[in-house]
């Protein structure tokens, strides 16, 4: 393994590091660049190994590091890319489950030290979930270091195994927000208009349609919110399997709720919001809450997972899979100017102390250090 030299910013200018991806999470793909172009600036070589898509999404060579294209499979053939691009690594940093797994079979019988991040909780059901959980033990033994990025994922990883686990400093990568760049009362008007919500409240959720978004309970919830004048609408932005199934039961009970598939212009669909949703039953780091918070709309989520680590105070919370919860909680903030003032100004507080994008590259790179100088003689 190639020394660290000592006499460069951070001791990082001759660390080659892969990050290794698998491409379906947005958190964690927008977190690999991010890192991405932060090691890069300190002097580290930076491959990232993930399929071509999520280069093409997120620019990882734009950022100054090399792709190299691994599909997202544990099949011998990917395994066996991955492992011709983690050759010369000083060290290798797998992000989420599948991803890290593919990292462990390719660095079978080599000793470059592996840091993975868990950035959410892979959800199955039935044998899948028991599959599943032999997995995460497989990898959280190889691991040098698991880093989870809330403290349920840190204490999930103890309790499998892991040897070290300690809770990451995530940051929400920089992105544009049209309240604060952009006109809002020119935005607002023209985004609302598009999704048919002019002279209606806008209740914005995003995410894939999948079973553990919760996206049932709330149309369950919307019942509720027909009887209110003007009634809110509902808008999902997001594709996924269940698709089809929510199309039809918001056809069949004439739902207030609209699908409009995914997007590329969260940041706008938030900036026209009276209130963000999120109804999961199960969150990490939601990138949708972070969205939120920051463009000083009003949320209401499920109080889960790392929910309340995240946004402390200021949002909303209601327990996951009760609709009665979430529709009151909505009728009650529309009704409370005064309560989503209080919100807003929570929220801009509580994203003050999330970590930065230049805190998150250092705790990496001290990690990385701890694994990679070399050990003093005793």
């Amino acid at each position: 393994m190639t020394p660290v030299s000592s006499h460069s910013p951070h001791g990082q200018s001759s660390l080659r590091t892969v990050q290794v991806l698998g491409g379906g999470n947005a958190g964690s793909s927008a977190h690999v660049r991010s890192l991405a172009s932060g090691l890069v600036a300190r002097g580290v070589r930076v491959t990232v190994a993930a399929p071509v898509e999520a280069d093409r999404a997120y620019d990882f060579t734009g950022a100054g590091a090399e792709h190299v294209h691994v599909p997202r499979s544990s099949d011998p053939a990917s395994v066996a890319a991955l492992r011709a691009a983690c050759a010369d690594a000083d060290l290798v940093h797998a992000h989420g489950l599948h991803a890290s797994f593919r990292a462990v079979l390719a660095l079978s019988g080599r000793r470059t030290p592996l840091v993975v991040t868990w950035h959410d909780r892979a959800h199955a059901e039935g044998a899948r979930a028991h599959l599943l959980r032999l997995l995460e033990r497989r990898v959280v033994k190889a691991a040098s270091v698991v880093l989870g990025t809330t403290s349920a994922l840190v204490d999930r990883a103890r309790r499998t195994g892991a040897r070290d686990a300690r809770l990451a400093a995530v940051a929400m990568p920089g992105r544009r927000h049209p309240v604060e760049q952009d006109d809002p009362d020119r935005l607002r008007p023209k985004v609302r208009a598009e999704l048919g919500s002019t002279g209606r409240p806008l209740l914005i959720a995003v995410g894939t349609l999948e079973r553990q978004r919760g996206y049932d309970v709330l149309l369950d919830a919307s019942r509720a919110w027909r009887r209110l004048d003007p009634a809110p609408l509902v808008v999902i932005a997001g594709e996924g399997a269940m698709r089809a199934a929510l199309q039809r039961r918001i056809e069949d009970e004439e739902l207030p709720v609209r699908l409009i598939g995914r997007r590329d212009d969260v940041t706008e669909l938030l900036a026209a919001a009276d209130i963000a949703l999120l109804s999961s039953s199960w969150e990490s780091r939601s990138v949708l809450a972070q969205e939120a918070l920051h463009a000083r709309v009003p949320l209401i989520a499920t109080d889960v997972g790392g929910m309340s680590e995240l946004v402390g105070d200021a949002a909303e919370l209601v327990p996951y899979g009760d609709p009665d919860a979430l529709a009151e909680a909505v009728v009650r903030l529309l009704g409370d100017p005064e309560r989503q003032d209080v919100l807003r100004e929570r929220g801009v507080r509580q994203a003050a102390t999330w970590p930065s994008e230049d805190e998150t590259v250092a705790q990496v790179l001290s990690v990385y250090d701890e694994l990679t100088q070399p050990r003093p003689m005793i």
